[in-house]
């Protein structure tokens, strides 16, 4: 339970960035079809209509520790919302094709960068024993903002021809709700000392945290800091950094290779593969959105006591069984009954409790104050460059190795992500941002 009203009000309003990224996310899914048919599309427009939103995505990811360095955390957020908000208004009213894709354009560029601000923000304003749920209230908020999304456009409907201008519209409350709320929450105690050496700024904010231990708190960021500036010259992409650097990339790949986003995007088509038809493929789908959303409420409860380590340890060997059952049924062609989506159900439950839970909190917590931006900017890029790349190729590796081959592969890429887990990856439950710098930055070179 956190009982610090201010921490836990600036967190969930930070997380409202999460919100807004599941939303955006997801929302196109009910509009798509109605405009291919407003501005005849051909296929490969079409294409390009759904897919643009992510490709604003992957170069916010790769730049938004930018902002967030030079103009701040909360600055970098306030403009995130600003980007949400003009995206939603803008795709809502756009006259012709070309402003749609700009607009989306703008709303992928503003999940991108808070992939990058918010979880980033959250673990440098929370205290170690806390660290896990606050940041962790990022993904469920992805979460929960795609089932609202879902939500939304089932009770906008789509019938009349204006329907998906307020499904696309209707983001802009949220969004305007997130860049007033910005306003209320304090710059990042961490970058105000580290990149602007604003020590009775920060002290104020700390003492909100944690009044007892505030002082105490703001040595050893001052210790963290002095430490690093010895060390200014060193390039991010060094040896000196090369330990998190390589933990933050692989455990964003890892988490795309288990075919999680394939998983999602392609459930009906999956589901259809297995004999079901139009009706229960829906409904088998919209049974993984309330799977991933239970499992990653569970997960909240229980990442700052098990720690981030052992829920991922649970999870791969769940996600390497239940890949391996849904491939064997293909390969067998058992596909009686139900069990195909029972076995994806589980899968989800098990990505959610663990990757999905860990991914954003993990990242956010194994760089140095000083090139955390960049640290987070890197493993965000790699995340959302392997989402595009295993969603483009699905399909094609389906039709060319059968859907046997294809789980295996999944299955096989998260025995590989149990040996990481076992072999490189530390745990982080419980230490400071400043305490898990001596362990993982200067050990390792």
């Amino acid at each position: 339970m956190i009982k610090n009203r201010h921490l836990l009000f600036w967190s969930i309003t930070v997380a409202l960035g999460g919100f807004l990224f599941g939303f955006d996310t997801a929302v196109i899914s009910g509009a798509e079809q109605t405009i291919q048919t407003v501005w005849q599309l051909s296929s490969v427009q079409h294409g390009l209509t759904v897919s643009i939103a992510l490709l604003g995505t992957v170069i916010g990811a790769l730049f938004g520790g930018i902002p967030s360095d030079s103009l701040g955390r909360r600055q970098t957020l306030f403009w995130i919302a600003v980007l949400y908000f003009l995206s939603a208004l803008g795709s809502a009213l756009a006259t012709d094709w070309y402003l749609f894709l700009l607009f989306r354009f703008i709303g992928g560029l503003g999940v991108g960068a808070s992939s990058v601000a918010a979880p980033m923000y959250i673990s440098e304003i929370s205290p170690a024993n806390a660290r896990g749920r606050l940041v962790a209230l990022f993904q469920f908020n992805v979460v929960f903002g795609i089932l609202i999304a879902y939500l939304s456009n089932y009770l906008i409907g789509g019938s009349r021809a204006q329907d998906w201008r307020w499904m696309l519209g209707v983001e802009a409350i949220p969004a305007l709700i997130f860049l007033v709320l910005i306003l209320f929450v304090p710059e990042s105690p961490r970058w105000l000392v580290i990149k602007k050496g604003k020590l009775a700024d920060a002290l104020k904010v700390l003492k909100i945290i944690n009044p007892v231990g505030a002082e105490a708190e703001l040595e050893s960021i001052q210790s963290s800091a002095e430490v690093e500036r010895e060390s200014s010259k060193s390039p991010f992409f060094s040896k000196r950094y090369s330990f998190p650097i390589s933990l933050a990339v692989l455990f964003a790949m890892f988490n795309q290779l288990s075919g999680i986003n394939a998983i999602i995007y392609y459930a009906p088509r999956i589901f259809a593969m297995t004999g079901l038809d139009t009706a229960s493929s829906l409904l088998s789908t919209a049974g993984i959105g309330i799977t991933n959303f239970a499992a990653t409420l569970i997960a909240l409860n229980f990442i700052d006591r098990f720690g981030r380590r052992k829920l991922m340890l649970i999870g791969s060997v769940g996600l390497i069984t239940t890949l391996a059952l849904v491939s064997h049924a293909f390969f067998t062609q058992s596909f009686g009954g139900l069990w195909v989506p029972i076995y994806l159900f589980l899968y989800i439950a098990f990505f959610a409790f663990s990757q999905g839970a860990v991914i954003w909190v993990f990242i956010s917590e194994v760089f140095p104050n000083r090139v955390r931006a960049q640290g987070q900017a890197l493993g965000s890029f790699a995340h959302w460059f392997m989402a595009a790349l295993v969603a483009f190729i699905f399909p094609i590796i389906t039709q060319a190795l059968g859907g046997g081959l294809t789980f295996l592969l999944f299955s096989g890429m998260m025995i590989l992500q149990l040996l990481f887990v076992v072999k490189m990856m530390p745990e982080t439950n419980g230490k400071s941002l400043e305490e898990m710098e001596t362990s993982l930055h200067y050990e390792k070179v």
